[in-house]
């Protein structure tokens, strides 16, 4: 016998369907909250942010047990000097908000090198731009634009979306430590676009 790397003579394949219950304490489709603060990064550009990788989720376990200690459920990761909102720790992010036009816009931020590229995500542009009833974009969403959005009741909804997590709503964002905490309401009684999705 020999140690080393050589193509395999046979292999198994094995599908495993399972029920799972709510990923996150909170329960299903309770609204959850999250943590931002720039002095931690997830990803940059001309690295892996884009790849399921180990050594994306590594450095992420910091930030996540602070925004624990905090008392919110996630990681909202933020990018650059102007706090570009990227993804939340286990999932895509979209805002349903009024623009700065004026028009209803299911936004999330662009597939730009450090941005997971989520079949979830992609599923819900698919459904949301099928359904015509609103303007969809990938674009660039900073903290100041949020929070300018919500002074003014300018948002509508504000979700995350994975696999794991399916589509989640998100009620609080804890930004830059205990400074600001920025409230999103949400609709309780199913007629939100979040509903609409699962």
């Amino acid at each position: 016998p020999s140690l080393g790397v050589k193509k395999p003579t046979k292999a198994l394949l094995y599908v495993i369907l399972s029920p799972v219950g709510a990923y996150f304490s909170s329960e299903c489709f309770n609204p959850i909250s999250l943590w931002a603060d720039p002095k931690y990064v997830r990803a940059w550009k001309g690295g892996t942010g884009d790849c399921k990788l180990g050594g994306n989720y590594g450095s992420s376990i910091c930030a996540q047990q602070e925004a624990l200690e905090l008392g919110c459920q996630q990681v909202l990761w933020l990018y650059g000097e102007d706090h570009q909102i990227t993804e939340v720790g286990t999932m895509n992010l979209f805002l349903y908000w009024i623009n700065e036009d004026g028009e209803n816009e299911l936004a999330t931020p662009p597939l730009d090198g450090i941005i997971l590229p989520g079949v979830t995500r992609q599923s819900i542009l698919d459904l949301a731009r099928n359904w015509g009833e609103f303007k969809v974009s990938e674009r660039y969403i900073t903290m100041n634009d949020l929070t300018a959005a919500l002074e003014e009741n300018r948002v509508k909804e504000m979700f995350g979306a994975g696999t794991a997590c399916i589509v989640c709503p998100i009620s609080k964002i804890l930004y830059k430590g205990k400074q600001d905490q920025l409230t999103i309401l949400h609709k309780e009684d199913n007629t939100g676009l979040v509903s609409l999705i699962p």
